[in-house]
């Protein structure tokens, strides 16, 4: 799952989820029913980039385990981090903290 497409395909198919571009065209925002951001890919990234919406204590887990994890880009650091899609993280990996971030915001 390292293209835009194949990650966008799986963020759409969360329920009611939506693509927008509230800041600009560099910038694809995907927003649940509540119109609360859960993810956001920063469009031509090489390696694509994606931030999403994480617990604070899992997303420490998971920046000190994985170097292409990172804090929020531009974003709050405590509730987000940026994944670099290089590989690190298998497809399962990717998909389970996409469903997270859903989730956190659908509480």
């Amino acid at each position: 799952m390292q293209s835009h497409k194949e990650v966008e395909k799986y963020i759409l198919s969360m329920p009611g989820a939506r693509l927008d571009y509230p800041f600009d065209a560099t910038v694809a925002v995907y927003k649940a029913a509540n119109d609360k951001m859960f993810a956001l890919i920063a469009e031509g990234s090489k390696p694509l980039r994606i931030s999403l919406k994480c617990d604070p204590n899992l997303a420490i887990t998971l920046r000190e385990k994985y170097e292409s994890v990172q804090p929020g880009y531009h974003l709050n650091k405590k509730h987000w981090n940026t994944i670099l899609l290089t590989g690190q993280l298998s497809d399962d990996e990717v998909r389970d903290l996409i469903r997270h971030s859903f989730e956190l915001v659908n509480k």
